[in-house]
């Protein structure tokens, strides 16, 4: 079986155990990005050098402490605060021209804030109004796919602007407006025939999706130059490990879910 064949259908399988999982109930959804976290947790605990027991211990409290009914509203709110600090920290982290190692404290303070939390924020997102909302998550899942799609597209085809040539020297300018492009047309076509929600508010999220999306996969890249290695993990043959695929949902989750926090608060 070649690399291309292969690829195409481990990411078929991961494609539709998402939106599986997703449509089918709260429970699975819940469930399976439960186990994506601690796979995720496990990857990036060798990326930077942690002994795996206590972050999945950590994890699984987590993840289960913030997702039971009765979770208070203002621990969310805190939730977020913390995790769109560490995503500052982590821009700092993507910007630094050395290229230092990290020390345990923070690699602890990336492990939750860059990894953990945002994930658990990432689950809340289609509970915002109090009830299960499952065609929220797949919209950005399309947006995020969408933007993947087209800004390598676009870039291998067009691209001669290198945008990030230090950390990932396959990604152009071309490639992401491309996909920024794309992403947008399709936040239109989801607001108008799948959502029926605002068109202005999906151009905005497609927005989000693609600059955040696109700086998330940067700071992986980081995290794995450092480590010198290619991919987080094996699991998914042809695509590297579950948080090669889950880079930038991590780090766009703060921001869609800060966003729609505003939006459901003024309406």
């Amino acid at each position: 079986m070649t690399t291309t064949v292969t690829r195409a259908l481990s990411g078929a399988v991961y494609v539709l155990l998402l939106v599986g999982a997703t449509l089918y109930s709260p429970y699975s959804f819940l469930l399976l990005f439960g186990v994506l976290l601690l796979f995720s947790v496990g990857e990036f605990c060798k990326l930077v050098g942690l002994k795996p027991v206590f972050p999945l211990l950590l994890a699984t409290l987590g993840y289960i402490l913030f997702n039971l009914d009765n979770t208070v509203k203002t621990n969310e709110i805190l939730l977020l605060i913390a995790a769109l600090l560490v995503s500052i920290r982590s821009l700092v982290f993507l910007f630094e021209k050395k290229n230092r190692f990290l020390d345990k404290q923070s690699k602890y303070v990336f492990l939750i804030g860059y990894l953990i939390i945002p994930i658990i924020i990432f689950t809340k997102i289609p509970f915002i109004s109090n009830s299960y909302h499952p065609e929220i998550i797949i919209a950005i899942l399309i947006l995020i796919w969408t933007n993947d799609t087209f800004a390598y597209l676009v870039g291998i085809t067009m691209g001669k602007t290198k945008l990030f040539e230090r950390i990932s020297p396959k990604k152009t300018i071309e490639g992401f407006s491309g996909g920024l492009v794309f992403a947008m047309i399709a936040g239109v076509l989801l607001a108008q025939f799948y959502l029926q929600e605002s068109i202005i508010r999906w151009i905005i999220i497609a927005l989000l999706v693609t600059t955040f999306g696109t700086l998330g996969d940067l700071i992986e890249s980081k995290f794995k130059r450092l480590a010198g290695v290619k991919d987080s993990g094996n699991i998914m043959p042809g695509h590297g490990g579950f948080l090669d695929r889950l880079d930038s949902i991590i780090f766009v989750a703060p921001f869609v879910y800060l966003f729609y926090q505003i939006i459901y608060y003024v309406s």
